[in-house]
This record gives C-alpha cells, structure tokens and sequence, in this order.
C-alpha cells in the first residue's frame, strides 16, 4: 500500500509539472501577437498600414533579428532561449553540420572530383557492355588503347582466393577500368543502408520539421503591392508605326493577301517539270528523268499510207515477242478526229513509264582520263621469244577421212595418224613420206604412242576395241624389248565387274602389226599412256554407267576400274609427268586423284560449259584445258583451284592443247580452222607468275563440214607442231 501510494505521489507531481510548462509557453505566445505578425510581413512599407508610433524600437529591433536569424528559430520556447541562440548562432550552426567546437573549417576542394582526374578511362560515359568482344576498354589522353587487365582465373583460383583473402566479401570488379576494387568501410556502410531503403547520408534527417514559408491563412496586406505601369494605359507608337507601312504596302499593292485555292480542284502536277531547276539539278552526280520520244507519224489519227500494216505485216505483228515488236501498237486511220476512240493502254503505258522512272536506276560514272596504251601489259616481243613455229613446211595427205588424233614418236622420226576413212598410218616427219597403212575396218578415236624410247608400241581406240601395234620402225633391240613386254603372262583377275577380254591379233591382222586386242564394254573416245610405258588408260564416256576410265598393265595384262562411281560424264584422262597423280576431266571440272592414297586431292573448276581437252605441263605444276565455248583455260596447281588465266581468242570451239616437252610452247586447236601458238615461261620462283604471250596464229587447214582443226601435237625436241584436221591433211608447221 505505501508503494502504491508514492507511485501515485510521483505521477502527480509530474503531470503538475507539465501543465506549468504548457501554461508558460501559452503566455509567451500571447504577449508577442504584434511582433509574428511583423516578422510575416517585414517586406511591407511601414508608411501604409502601421503608424510609426504604435511600434517601438525595441519591436523593429526585434523584427530585424528574427528576420535575418531564420524562421526555424521563431518557434523558441522562452526570450532567454532566443538570445543564447543568437550569441551562439555560428556555434550551432557549426553544430548542425556536425561539426564540432574548435575544429578547423575543412577546404571545400580537398575531395572534389569534377574533373575526375583519377579515372583512367577516358571512352566517356557509355555501357561497357560495348568492349566486352575488345581487349581494351578506351583510350587515354594520347589515344592509345588501354588495355583490360589480364585475367586468367579459373575457378580454383578463384576458390582459394575466397578461402584466403579477408577482403574477398568486399572486392567488386569495376567495369570501367577493369580492375578489382576493395571497398573502404564508409562505402560498406553506404551500401548497407542504401540496400535496407535508408538515405545515404547518415547526418541526414527526414523527420525535420518543414518550414511554412506562405501561411495558409488569409493576410490583410499582398506579399508585394507594386502598381502597374503608366505604359500599359497609353496606346503603344511603335505598333502604330508598324501598322501603317503594312496599310501602305497592302494599298500599293507590295503585299498581296492569301490567294484562296479551290479545294474542289484536284492538286495534280508535274513532277519532274521543274527538275533542271530544282534543288537536285544543281547537285553534280544528279541525272535528269529522260524524256518520253515525241509521237511520230505513225501515232497520228490520220497516218500516210506507207504506215498502215498489210495483213502479212499484221500477222507477222501478232506473232511476234511484245519486246521484238518495232511499234507497241497497230497504226490505224481514222476519217475524222471525233471517231478516235480512248487509248485502251493508257494507264498500262503510265504505269510503265512511272516504274521506269523510279526503279531504273540513273548513276554518273565518272570518266578516268587514263591513256589506252597504259592498260596494254608490258609483253615482251614475239622475236624475243623465238624459236617457235611460224610457216607451213610439210603437207602429208592420203586419209581420205577426217583425222581425228595424231602422235608423235618419242624419238620425233615417225608420226602416227587416226582417221574416220578406218585406216592408220604411219608417216616419216622428214619426208612427209607414208611408210605403212593398217586398215582396221573403222574410224579410230584416237592414237597414242608409247612415251617409252625404248620400246616401239603404238595404241589405238577402234570403237570398242583398244589396239597395241608394234610397227617395229625402231632398232632391233627396241623391237625385242617391246616384244618381251607384250609377251608377258596373262592374268586372270579383271576388273570388277567389267566386260573386258585381253586377246591376241591373228593372220593378217598380225602381220599388219597388230599384236594385241582389248575389248570395251562400250565404245573407247580416248587412250593415253604412262611415262614409264607400261600402262594404258582408256575413256569411254557414258552416264548411265561407272564403268567409264579403265587403267591397263600391259606387262601382266590385266585390267582395272580404278573408280565406283564417276562424278559427270568423263572427257579425258592424263597421267602425271612426274607424280603418282591421275587427272580425270569431266565437263565442268577436273579431278586430281593420287594413285598411292586412293583419294582425290584437288579439284579444279574450269568456269566453261564443256571441256573439250587437257594437257599438262612437264613440270607438274600447271594444266590447261580446251572447251567448245571457245576457252582456254591455264590453271596453277600451287595458286588455285581457279583459271589463273582465261584467254578467249579463239572464235569457235577449242578441239585439243598441247604443251611442248622442252620449249616453253603450248598451242590449241580450234574449228576456226586456225592454231594458236603460246609462250609460256613457268618460272622455278613459287612468287612469280607464268608468262604467257600468244605468239603466232597459223592457218592452212581448210574448214569441212563445220569442222577444223581437230587435233595438235608438238615434235617431242624441236620446235614444231603438228595439226590434223577435218579436210584429211595433216600440216607441219616450223
């Protein structure tokens, strides 16, 4: 009980002590009514509304102080509060800074970083995300690249930095310099409270109580009461000024009013009837729209006679292509203006004529003054590059046929003819004398001879049979080593799945020098031979089968399908001079197999329609082809899959090359009845280019029955050519 009662003792003395303290306050308020009133409205004359007898000089005193002390401070409890506030006024205010008493006043440009000196990256304020692909991240004052730091972490090391380094937690990568940044504890505290949606600044107070600058109730006297000028009740003289020129030059007419258009009135006008003088015309590449051609004769109601069609004339015109046609329409001829009808294709012939103008495309190509003997490549002359064939010496005549294919001995002493009168030969070079004619009974694709200097052998293609002769016009110890060759044991493996029998010639045939028969499934276009002499390839073109090249031994006398599946219909095949390389040309490309891997290496695009020939360079490096849309094409193995050179000069189809064995020559054969000589100097350095210079164009073969000349060959060690054509000669020139 006696505690409860001094419980009660306390609350009473406290709940005295605060009605004293809220009577106190409310009796300071009341005596200074005058002096808050004044303290509002200090900025009014004095002269208009109070007397000057009524206010003291203590109350202006007053007012002045409270005035320039700040309205936070009027709300003090007691006078003796507001006096210790204005001796203490800079003290307190250095207070509410947080600042302390005694401290000296810090320089204001200690931490300023407008200029922001310390940042090393000077690319700007731009999302970084854009040097995320760079290694560098801008650029500095001089305009070198400064460079990302390297950072080679994985996540090991990434791990034992965690476990190890202290700082870890508080280490963030700084995407504008790239560096990792420790942050100070300031800045940890900063983020803390910016992260539990507190203000940054810790001596920030959003609790303080705002000031009322204009009170919301309504004063007797305005904020400010200045009268209006005399000015805006006088009539302004400038204006009036004004406003008579503009009557004067309206009554002489120098301005004239708003013309009213007629909205009924469609807006249609001629869009390119101002272009010359337009804004575009003065630009210099800009190219006026073309005009439309005048009408002729020809469109008139009332055309002369010689421009109506004839009803041959008409049907010649309906039957003819709208683009081949010479006039869009058919002149008609009218009595009289008034019964020409509407033009049906007015508006198809608008529409046109509006696509041409936006959609043709008008550019102006600046002209380069440039001399045309510039362009011309510096070519060496033609005497220079002697020797090389240049006059018709021999004429061998006796096919009565064309000649489709000719060889040369390896020794250059004999020349072998193919002919469609079914008939070989064999020609002396020298004397242009025929030693021996074979009959075969059928037109020969082609002949080969032996690039072997030590045997005698010469192959043909007879429809489907590949002939070895022996002509045995060589010594006694060529003629012997070509029989031991041709002696040798027959194998019994073919080729997969081929038709192929190996036979021996009989009777007559023997002694016409035929020795050999290798029948085809179908019928041979092509035989060509090893460098060694042993084997033989054969071609016979033909797309519904994979059996088209076959390669035969002749020391064995066995056959093979060196391919599965061939890719086109095949042209021609070729040895490599030098390498284990097989060249299978089809009619588009050629295809590079080595012989030892089994697999294809290079594949050459001759960008023609047809391959018509190949030939290879004796160096191994370097291959033309022939194609009946007029086109030689030079290819460099070591450069490119693609035509090093493209030379078009002749004008008909390209029937065969060749490449001389010594000389740096190659000549192609065309159906203009003409063949076209060439140097062309390879060069040991990888880094220079062929030269290659046409040199002489000979003609003497007679154009028969569209054809020319069908096939060239070079003398294996002079500098001759030999061409076969289609009028049964056969022309050496030297």
């Amino acid at each position: 009980m006696e505690e409860s009662r001094s419980m009660r003792s306390e609350k009473k003395a406290t709940m005295k002590k605060t009605h004293e303290n809220t009577a106190k306050k409310r009796s300071s308020e009341e005596e200074q009514p005058e002096e808050k009133e004044i303290f509002s409205f200090n900025t009014k004359p004095a002269s208009e509304d109070v007397d000057d007898e009524d206010v003291d000089d203590e109350d202006v005193d007053d007012s002045e102080d409270s005035a320039y002390s700040g309205l936070e401070d009027s709300g003090s409890d007691s006078e003796e509060e507001e006096k210790e506030e204005e001796e203490e006024g800079p003290s307190r205010l250095m207070d509410e800074r947080g600042l302390k008493l005694g401290d000296e006043k810090e320089d204001e440009y200690e931490h300023d970083s407008s200029d922001e000196e310390d940042i090393r990256n000077t690319v700007g304020n731009i999302p970084m995300d854009w040097y995320k692909d760079f290694p560098h991240i801008g650029y500095d004052l001089d305009g070198k690249k400064i460079y990302k730091p390297i950072r080679n972490k994985d996540e090991l090391d990434d791990f034992l930095e965690k476990m190890e380094n202290p700082d870890y937690w508080k280490t963030i990568r700084d995407d504008q310099t790239g560096r990792d940044i420790v942050l100070s504890e300031e800045q940890v505290a900063l983020v803390n409270r910016l992260q539990r949606g507190q203000f940054g600044d810790v001596n920030f107070n959003e609790h303080q109580p705002s000031v009322d600058f204009f009170s919301g109730d309504v004063m007797i006297h305005p904020v400010t009461n200045r009268p209006a000028d005399k000015r805006s009740f006088i009539p302004s003289l400038i204006e009036k000024e004004k406003v008579s020129k503009l009557v004067h030059a309206i009554k002489m007419g120098w301005i004239k009013p708003r013309r009213v258009e007629d909205a009924s009135r469609g807006r249609y006008y001629d869009l390119w009837a101002s272009e010359d003088s337009s804004i575009l015309a003065k630009h210099r590449m800009h190219l006026p729209a073309p005009k439309i051609r005048l009408p002729g004769h020809e469109e008139s109601y009332n055309p002369p006679p010689e421009y109506l069609f004839s009803e041959e004339e008409r049907a010649l015109w309906e039957q003819q292509d709208p683009s081949d046609r010479k006039l869009p329409f058919v002149p008609v001829k009218f009595s009289s203006l008034r019964q020409v009808p509407a033009f049906p294709r007015f508006i198809h012939e608008r529409f046109e004529r509006c696509l041409d103008l936006y959609l043709c495309p008008r550019q102006r190509k600046m002209r380069v003054n440039v001399n045309p003997e510039d362009l011309i490549p510096k070519l060496p002359k033609p005497r220079d590059l002697q020797p090389f064939p240049t006059t018709q010496s021999l004429v061998y005549r006796g096919h009565s046929g064309l000649i489709r294919s000719i060889s040369a001995s390896p020794t250059g002493q004999w020349l072998a003819s193919g002919s469609d009168d079914g008939s070989i030969r064999l020609w002396e070079v020298c004397s242009s004398r025929c030693l021996r004619t074979i009959q075969v009974g059928g037109a020969v694709k082609s002949v080969a001879w032996n690039p072997n200097p030590s045997v005698c052998l010469l192959a043909a293609a007879l429809d489907t049979v590949v002939l070895i002769l022996s002509p045995a016009l060589a010594d006694k110890q060529a003629v012997s080593s070509s029989e031991r060759l041709l002696g040798g044991p027959q194998e019994a493996e073919q080729a997969d799945g081929a038709e192929l029998v190996w036979c021996e010639a009989e009777g007559e045939e023997l002694q016409q020098g035929i020795r050999l028969k290798i029948r085809h499934p179908k019928a041979v276009h092509q035989v060509t031979w090893h460098a060694k002499g042993d084997y033989l390839a054969s071609v016979m073109p033909d797309h519904s089968s994979h059996q088209q090249v076959f390669i035969h031994q002749l020391s064995r006398r066995r056959s093979q399908n060196p391919f599965r599946k061939n890719k086109g219909l095949v042209q021609r095949v070729s040895f490599h001079p030098l390498r284990p390389y097989f060249l299978v040309a089809t009619q588009r490309s050629v295809r590079i197999y080595n012989l030892l891997k089994q697999e294809m290496t290079k594949k050459l695009q001759a960008n023609s329609k047809w391959i018509s020939s190949l030939a290879i360079h004796p160096g191994g490096d370097h291959v033309i082809c022939g194609s009946y849309d007029c086109r030689l094409s030079w290819f460099d193995l070591d450069l490119s899959t693609k035509p090093y050179k493209m030379l078009r000069h002749h004008k008909r189809a390209v029937r065969g090359v060749a490449y001389h064995r010594v000389y740096p020559l190659f000549a192609s054969a065309s159906d203009d009845g003409s063949v076209i000589v060439c140097h062309g100097t390879v060069y040991n350095d990888l880094l220079q280019n062929p030269l290659i210079v046409p040199v002489k164009v000979l003609r003497g073969h007679v154009i028969t029955q569209d054809l020319g000349v069908l096939d060239v060959t070079f003398h294996p060690t002079q500098p001759w050519v030999f061409s076969s054509g289609a009028d049964a000669t056969i022309r050496l020139f030297t």
